[in-house]
């Protein structure tokens, strides 16, 4: 199947932390927004404040630019920036929140890398301050998943292909639950 990246975040700090009244710290789209990345197995995206920390499982995290276009329309405002969402990785033409407790594939021209997704990625409530009053609520469910990488790799913006998506078994997805980080 055909799909598109549309932007790479890669951020070495948390830019939405403390009072959301208090707003974002503020950052430079170009020093956040690649073109590529490296992705290291069960380690994350090289130079991301997920990378390398023990919550492997949730490494990287995906959403569909049309999630957040359907935002707009239901709130009737925008246009929203979707990296304001703070996702890794934004997409065209994938249900990525179908991809929550699968494994697949994703090729963006640089050799195919396998991706395990256990978790749907939550929204919080900055998604309030950064779109529009109402996001947080109209983004659950929607605001796309959290994954580990399980292959060594490279990310590209552009087209690209996903392949070999397979729902987790139950018993691997209970054991991967159960080994995962609680703090």
């Amino acid at each position: 199947m055909q799909l598109e990246i549309v932007t790479l975040l890669v951020s070495r700090v948390r830019r939405y932390e403390g009072r959301p009244a208090d707003g974002p710290a503020p950052y430079e789209p170009a020093d956040e927004l690649v073109d590529s990345v490296q992705v290291r197995a069960h380690r994350g995206l090289v130079g991301d404040r997920y990378f390398g920390t023990r919550f492997a499982y949730a490494a990287m995290t995906l959403i569909a630019a049309e999630k957040v276009e359907l935002l707009e329309a239901e709130l009737g405002s925008g246009p929203f920036d979707s990296v304001l969402s703070r996702r890794n990785v934004v997409t065209r033409g994938l249900d990525v929140d179908a991809l929550a407790r699968t494994t697949f594939t994703i090729d963006s021209g640089q050799g195919p890398i396998r991706f395990r997704s256990i978790t749907p990625a939550n929204p919080c409530a900055w998604l309030d301050t950064a779109w529009a009053p109402g996001a947080h609520r109209a983004m659950r469910g929607h605001a796309g998943i959290r994954c580990e990488p399980l292959d060594d790799g490279e990310l590209r913006t552009g087209p690209a292909t996903i392949t070999e998506v397979a729902a987790l078994a139950p018993d691997e997805l209970r054991r991967i639950v159960s080994a995962a980080p609680t703090t």
